[in-house]
């Protein structure tokens, strides 16, 4: 890891398509992206407008940081009480074309997931939190320590206001990195009708 990586910024409007195609190499792989979107060849476009509409609605309803003059990777964060995905807010960031854009099939997935993966959140996280939705880093950048540099003023801004933090992650490499940045495992689990593992993970505000 390096120890000079560039303070992270405000993720740009003119960005965000930027922005969805590197989240969308930077989740290719991920297991919880393979689940919804199987077909291989048909994925990298189908995450590019997925992964540049979850950008869309971190900047709406929350913070998105990114990497100076050029998007090297994302941090999509939600701030306390603004976790729920409601339809007035996908409809704002397009995510109501998912059906379209993704597959009926897929998009059915996308919700069930959504809906099993909120009920532990509500659950586990009932005091106000700072909710990290997105963190991907392009495929060339990763073990560079981009990802560090973009949950860092997060992260700082939770520890300063007295604030816990939140996220789910699919992939177990991911579990070790975010231990390194104060979070631990709450639950270890499957998601159901054949999901992929998954881990969900609280941070305690840093004194």
């Amino acid at each position: 890891m390096t120890t000079d990586t560039p303070q992270a910024t405000h993720l740009k409007e003119s960005q965000l398509d930027e922005a969805g195609e590197v989240l969308g190499r930077a989740f290719f792989d991920d297991p919880l992206l393979a689940y919804i979107l199987p077909d291989e060849d048909s994925r990298p476009g189908k995450l590019k407008w997925f992964m540049r509409a979850g950008a869309k609605y971190g900047q709406l309803y929350g913070e998105v940081h990114t990497t100076p003059e050029s998007v090297d990777g994302a941090a999509c964060w939600l701030p306390p009480g603004e976790a729920d995905m409601t339809p007035f807010r996908m409809a704002r960031a397009g995510l109501l074309l998912a059906p379209f854009k993704l597959g009926l099939g897929a998009f059915r997935r996308f919700l069930n997931i959504n809906d099993h993966m909120e009920e532990l959140h509500k659950r586990d996280m009932p005091e106000d939190h700072w909710y990290l939705m997105i963190l991907g880093v392009d495929t060339a950048k990763q073990g560079q320590g981009v990802g560090g540099s973009l949950v860092a003023p997060m992260l700082a801004r939770a520890d300063a206001d007295g604030l816990p933090c939140y996220l789910e992650t699919m992939k177990e490499r991911n579990v070790v990195f975010y231990e390194k940045h104060g979070f631990q495992v709450v639950v270890e689990d499957d998601l159901p009708d054949g999901g992929p593992h998954f881990w969900t993970m609280k941070r305690p505000a840093h004194r």
